[in-house]
């Protein structure tokens, strides 16, 4: 059972003891990601995640590097849209040294302005080795059509560009607003002892006081677009999607049931048709992206160029035939027990365990349980399902975006026309 403090200055502590096992997991949850960065900080919250592990005021980086490495743990960060990650897995052992590796970090990291230039060119490699990537990049760039203008449409990493242009003090003024007390979680779950670990953090993490109130970007109201990106690729590199739905929507167990029949895993409906029944690509499935306020539900496929047409209409085939006829009894109960074993699967270990405890904390403002999530997810009906995909998967609304060689544009408006979908403003783009 977890346990929730909060310090004198706003930051939140979330603990879960686990009795059976000799690891801990330690994580800074900075309620800070590429959706806070106004215009001229673009990429930057991913830019301190990197420069948090270039020295301290008492590490050099190659020591922050080696701390944990040499008593065999693990010390890690991510970014994403909505928040950064700082994490570290210990012997219980060594949780005094975890904690006071991450500490050092996030207090005490000199933003050298030696490191600062020397890992601007460390990230610029980054967002050239994903521009690389197509089967990547399609998702950032799909992100960026549909949302156009809005932060939570602009890449994590930022541009070569918006890069190069930081610096220092750029650096010190996001931490001075975004790393702030009450913009912070601390989640810890392993062999540890609740009122032990809450002497150390409260001693560590009870006093500095930093920034104001989050406020972020209002929701992005999305737009319908079919974008070509020409690039010299083997394959086709296919996204169809729609805007999706926000964290508290009330169909957000219904979305999680749907996509699950869709192109899920290996038994949903895309992967079984596509792969498996016609051979046309080793990769395809679907997902939805959940944010604060909003989200997006996307279909990908990798395939060869001549055919991205058949492709294409076997994915609104698909929709179609749900929307027209839902989902079986048996999918329902199949995905249902899968979502729930994959849930309590995670469990097992204390780095699911510790990321589940401060996700929750930061998006929620309280931890979600395992078993609330179940038992609303045991709620869903047939007739939920069946309200969502005819709630989201309208024809005004579906976008659709591919990166691939030149000359097989005509096939996604021939796909689109036989497959009795709308048309949208067509936009073609070269790369």
């Amino acid at each position: 059972m977890f346990q929730k403090v909060v310090l004198p200055n706003g930051v939140r502590v979330i603990t879960e003891e686990i009795e059976h096992v000799r690891s801990v997991a330690l994580g800074l949850w900075v309620g800070a990601g590429s959706r806070d960065e106004r215009a001229g900080y673009e990429g930057i919250s991913h830019f301190i995640e990197h420069m948090l592990f270039k020295g301290t005021e008492k590490r050099t980086a190659r020591e922050l590097a080696e701390s944990l490495e040499t008593v065999g743990g693990q010390l890690n960060a991510f970014t994403t849209k909505e928040y950064t990650c700082f994490y570290a897995k210990v012997l219980d052992e060594d949780l005094d040294l975890a904690i006071d590796v991450l500490s050092d970090m996030f207090f005490n990291s000199l933003f050298d302005p030696k490191e600062i230039e020397k890992e601007k060119k460390v990230v610029i490699e980054e967002i050239k080795m994903y521009e690389d990537s197509p089967d990547e990049l399609i998702h950032d760039l799909f992100s960026e059509f549909v949302w156009n203008d809005h932060s939570l449409g602009k890449p994590i990493l930022g541009t070569e560009a918006s890069i190069r242009a930081l610096s220092r003090e750029k650096v010190l003024d996001y931490i001075s607003h975004h790393y702030a007390p009450d913009n912070l979680v601390i989640a810890v779950a392993g062999s540890i002892k609740h009122e032990d670990i809450m002497a150390k953090l409260s001693q560590r993490y009870g006093q500095f006081k930093r920034g104001g109130k989050r406020l972020l970007e209002g929701t992005p109201q999305g737009q319908t677009v079919e974008r070509f990106i020409k690039k010299d690729t083997e394959q086709a590199h296919l996204i169809l999607g729609v805007p999706g739905l926000g964290q508290d929507d009330p169909d957000i167990y219904p979305i999680h049931v749907f996509n699950n029949v869709l192109g899920g895993g290996l038994s949903s409906r895309l992967f079984q048709e596509i792969r498996e029944q016609r051979g046309l690509a080793y990769s395809v499935y679907s997902y939805h992206s959940i944010y604060v306020d909003t989200g997006l539900f996307a279909i990908y496929a990798g395939t060869s160029p001549a055919n991205t047409q058949e492709v294409v209409e076997c994915v609104l085939g698909e929709i179609k035939d749900l929307k027209e006829k839902g989902i079986t009894q048996g999918e329902l109960e199949r995905t249902k027990a899968q979502i729930k074993g994959s849930l309590y699967l995670g469990l097992e270990s204390v780095s699911s365990r510790m990321s589940r405890l401060g996700k929750t904390e930061l998006s929620y403002n309280r931890v979600l349980t395992p078993e609330e999530v179940v038992e609303k997810l045991e709620k869903v009906t047939l007739e939920d399902v069946q309200h969502v995909i005819q709630r989201l998967w309208q024809q005004k609304r579906i976008s659709l975006a591919m990166i691939g060689p030149a000359g097989h544009e005509a096939n996604l408006q021939e796909a689109l026309g036989k497959a009795g979908w709308r048309q949208t403003d067509k936009g073609v783009r070269g790369k």
